[in-house]
């Protein structure tokens, strides 16, 4: 072991997640200490606003305005960075880096998109990024797929990993509520921002499986090209429906391999209810892996808040402590595969994925409607293994609920265009997948 006495950390943002961090040091100190060797301590602290009401857990005398007084400070050994966003988080940890600092972030928005080159210029200066916190929260997924998982082959990943859109369809499927009320439930209790769009339109889950993908399968998919489907087009009747035929809602986010190819989407699907991803309700998170030699196996726990995701940044910051006293670095790939020795495999196109799906059509009651919804169904080979219809009251259209049994995708979306200009449908067709996670 070297001749450090203490490991010095230097923190960008001092937020929720920034000041968890100082209280699980502070109140963790001597276990962290038992399993590290030494102290940590957090040096010197950048934020927006130093004159802002904190915590009294934040020393003042430790905060400046000027990230570069963290990033340069000699005697700083390791940036945390809890800011979020692209801009200035790119630049300044590209400065820590060429600065000699090893990193720690939970920025899942500037890995998915930025991620490469970053870890490419750590690897160039020899020095780590450490990122649990990115993705789940407090659930050790990135250890997990990094280290735990290194002998497997991973199959698949289904995963709940946005807080948010699980709060709002389990508050629409166990309290009854419209998305709307829902949603502001959700905001209420701070579970939703003020512009919820990240969340509720799936593009803060794509951020995130990208980061997945990449390290459970070895290959690089931007999250803009990831099919991303939101929440908000799911209605209370949906909700009814799935229900009555033992399934519950979920935002899932999906990532399997095939050969040559990899399938990546995000969207809400319908999960047996009876399922463990069923089971995952409120703001709980959950990461369920399938590998070739262990099967199934299932990661749950709280994905977001500042307790949660503290600890994953602090468990990082004892990750890197440790490489630091025995004085090495890069001794994991930062995406868990040495880049060139694993094939880079495309994208797989949604119109060839291939599952069961749920569909609804808001239709005249008149004759024939049935016949002509199945014959457009069956024209691209597109069973039906359940159906319900509603009895009509003469004014509103009936609504006629249809599972099939597994299809492709692009021939239901085929079917369904077909269907829905047809001069009986009275309203917008509504489709959802069903992923039978057991």
């Amino acid at each position: 072991m070297g001749d450090e006495s203490k490991i010095r950390v230097g923190l960008l943002g001092c937020g929720t997640v920034g000041t968890g961090v100082l209280r699980i040091l502070r109140d963790n100190a001597s276990d962290i200490e038992a399993r590290l060797g030494v102290k940590v301590e957090v040096v010197k602290i950048a934020v927006r606003d130093t004159d802002k009401p904190r915590d009294g857990i934040v020393p003042r005398a430790m905060m400046t305005r000027d990230a570069n007084e963290v990033i340069d400070d000699p005697d700083v050994q390791v940036i945390v960075e809890v800011m979020g966003g692209y801009e200035p988080a790119r630049t300044y940890l590209t400065r820590a880096l060429n600065g000699g600092k090893h990193v720690v972030t939970a920025n899942k928005a500037l890995l998915a998109r930025h991620g490469a080159e970053i870890f490419r210029l750590a690897d160039d200066v020899h020095r780590d990024v450490i990122f649990e916190a990115s993705v789940g929260g407090g659930i050790p997924i990135i250890r997990s797929l990094r280290e735990g998982l290194a002998s497997e082959r991973i199959d698949s990943i289904h995963a709940i990993i946005n807080g948010t859109s699980n709060f709002i369809l389990s508050a629409m499927s166990t309290e009854g509520h419209t998305y709307g009320a829902a949603l502001a439930n959700a905001q209420a209790r701070g579970y939703a921002e003020a512009d919820p769009t990240m969340d509720v339109a799936g593009t803060d889950a794509a951020q995130k499986l990208s980061i997945l993908i990449a390290l459970g399968f070895g290959t690089d998919v931007p999250f803009e090209k990831i099919l991303t489907e939101g929440i908000d087009t799911v209605s209370a009747d949906d909700i009814a429906y799935a229900k009555s035929f033992g399934y519950v809602v979920k935002p899932l986010a999906i990532a399997r391999a095939h050969e040559g190819a990899i399938e990546a989407r995000v969207h809400p699907a319908l999960v047996p209810v009876q399922s463990m991803m069923g089971s995952v309700r409120g703001v709980f998170n959950a990461v369920y892996v399938h590998t070739a030699s262990l099967g199934p196996l299932m990661f749950y726990g709280q994905g977001a808040g500042m307790l949660p995701t503290a600890a994953a940044v602090v468990s990082d910051v004892i990750e890197l402590g440790r490489n630091i006293l025995r004085g090495t670095s890069g001794r994991i790939p930062h995406l868990a595969f040495h880049e060139g020795l694993i094939p880079q495999r495309a994208l797989r196109a949604p119109a060839e994925t291939e599952c069961r799906f749920y569909l609804r059509f808001p239709v005249s009651d008149q004759p024939g409607v049935l016949a002509s919804i199945a014959g457009a169904l069956g024209a691209r080979n597109i069973s039906i293994s359940r159906m319900v219809q509603d009895d009509s009251d003469g004014t509103a259209p009936v609504q006629v609920v249809m599972l099939t049994h597994e299809a492709r995708e692009g021939d239901v979306r085929d079917a369904l265009s077909t269907i829905g200009s047809l001069p009986f449908v009275r309203g917008p067709i509504r489709y959802l997948r069903i992923e039978e996670i057991r």
